[in-house]
Order: structure tokens, then sequence, then C-alpha cells
């Protein structure tokens, strides 16, 4: 790596979201490594309302998680504040925390995705037309965060009742049979593709935090023209979200091989064996490698070069 210069930085991390837990692994992982670089760094635990930075602040580094974090708020906080920020802006972070916006997104650029419908009554019947396996999930959670996966129909109102409890709509969505992969985007380039098998059961909050309980494998085996149209649907995803600097792209691959995005995380997990940093590590970039990169690209969008979102991925 190049001899870098030593910026001020602000890691905000924790916050006051279900995911507040996973951010402060995050932002001390980031902290860390920012200060093994020689950066100078202050960690801030943000109140929604109250933020407030040191003085003669460089940059933001955003390792929050969850509501307030990733949904644009503290974006738009940083915005009037006239800070530099890393990560994606106001109206994208907003509509990728948004799971239905980022479906309608998806649908309208062409991006392959989940049949899916919102639920808001906690008492609604079983959706008429749709057979079992679904998934159901807040449309407005991550790290898993409410989601359960529906067998049966017995299963239904429980489901139903554990989404509705962190937001005011649920999202239901055929369950893809296939294999479950992620894909970093970096830089707008495609991160190599890791495969996620949980050795029980779904890929839900307890298989994602709790250590065995899910193999990950990168980079995935796919075929080269099954991984070109996963990274492809990837890009053209965060492209449809207006995402910019990086994110990583959830997507399932059926049984035919065809990607269906399930998500974009616009502020993916930091921690050092979260997703992003091990497909980082496949394309050759260690994890004080990749923040630093992230650094880069948010202050290199400061000062008016290369700060423009992917553009036509899916073209």
């Amino acid at each position: 790596m190049d001899k870098i210069a030593p910026k001020r930085i602000v890691v905000l991390r924790g916050g006051p979201s279900a995911e507040r837990e996973v951010s402060l692994r995050s932002g001390a992982a980031v902290a860390q490594a920012l200060r093994g670089l020689g950066h100078e760094v202050s960690e801030v635990d943000p109140r929604p309302g109250h933020l407030r930075m040191p003085v003669g602040v460089d940059l933001v580094f955003l390792a929050l998680h969850g509501t307030y974090g990733e949904d644009g708020t503290v974006q738009q906080e940083l915005e009037d504040l006239g800070l530099p920020y890393t990560g994606c802006g106001v109206e994208a972070s907003r509509t990728a925390f948004d799971k239905v916006l980022t479906k309608q997104k998806c649908l309208e650029h062409g991006v392959p995705t989940a049949l899916y419908l919102v639920v808001e009554d906690p008492r609604a019947p079983w959706p008429s037309g749709w057979r079992p396996p679904l998934v159901v999930k807040p449309v407005r959670q991550g790290s898993s965060v409410g989601l359960a996966f529906v067998e049966h129909p017995d299963q239904w109102p429980g489901a139903l009742m554990a989404a509705l409890q962190y937001d005011q709509a649920a999202l239901v969505e055929e369950k893809i049979i296939g294999r479950e992969t992620t894909v970093g985007i970096l830089g707008g380039e495609a991160l190599p593709i890791v495969e996620v098998r949980p050795r029980q059961g779904g890929y839900d909050y307890h298989n994602k935090y709790t250590p065995g309980a899910t193999e990950y494998l990168c980079p995935a085996d796919f075929p080269a023209a099954v991984a070109w149209r996963i990274q492809r649907a990837a890009l053209g995803a965060f492209a449809a979200v207006g995402g910019r600097d990086y994110a990583r792209v959830d997507v399932m691959v059926g049984e035919d091989l065809k990607p269906v995005v399930l998500e974009v995380n616009t502020l993916p997990g930091m921690t050092e064996t979260s997703l992003l940093p091990k497909a980082a590590s496949a394309a050759g970039l260690d994890y004080a490698a990749l923040c630093q990169r992230m650094v880069e690209l948010a202050l290199q969008r400061a000062a008016g070069v290369n700060g423009e979102s992917v553009k036509n991925a899916n073209a």
C-alpha cells in the first residue's frame, strides 16, 4: 500500500437500532484498522437529533447499521453539517433500506427479484393463491432482524407477528430454492461472490451471528457465465437504488442457476469476519486496505473526483 496521508476521521458506531451490537463491533474493527494506517480517529456513538462532531473532521466513516444509520437519516444530518461521509447518499440509503422500494426500483430497471406482497395487519389470513415456502420479514430492518421462513401455513401467524414487531409493514416473498450468495461492490466493481451455507435452516439472525452455524465459500464455485450473471444482477440492483462507493447485494441463485436479487445493504457489516471483508480479501484487499479504499472513495467524491454512482450496470 502506498504511503497514506493521515486524516482526522470520526467513526460512527452503535446508534439506536436493533443492530446496535453488530454496529459496535463493526465500528471497533474499523477504528482499529484506521489507527493502524496512521489516521487520527475518534469514535462517536450517535444519538438521533443530537449529532455532535469533533472540530476539524476530515471525514465521517459510517459503521452504523439499521434504522437511523442506514435509512438516510444520519446521512441527511451529515449533509446538513457539510461533512463528507463514507457510503451511499441520502436517497439511495432511504431507498435501499426499504425492501419494497428496492424491489420496485429493481423491477423498473429489469433486475430479477422475487415475487412479493406487503402485509400490514398482524391478523391477516394466509395470502390467497400463494403456496409455502414463504419468507416473511420487516420492510425496513436489516441483519435478518424479524425474518422468518414459513414452511407450513401453521407458521404464518407467528412469522407475521415477529416481522410486525419491528415495522408497520411486513414483506412476504416466495422462497427461492437454491444457493444463497452475496456480492460486494466496491468502487463500482463487483467483488468475488460469497456463497452462504447455513448448516441448519435458513440464513436467519441466529445463523448469521452464531460462530460455526454457517459456512462461507469465497469465491463461490459457479461456472464463469453464471458468476457473471450473479454479479451483473448485483450491479444492476446497486445502480437501481442509486448506490455509490460500496454496498453488498444479497442474491439467491435458483435451481435453474438464474439470479434473484433479495436486497441491497448500503452499510454492510465491517467486522473482520463480515462478508464484504471476505469478498475484498478474495480480491486481494486485506481489511485495512478495504477501509482505506472506502475512505479514499469518500474523499475523492468530496473533492469532486469519480463521485458518480454506477450507471447502466444492467445494460
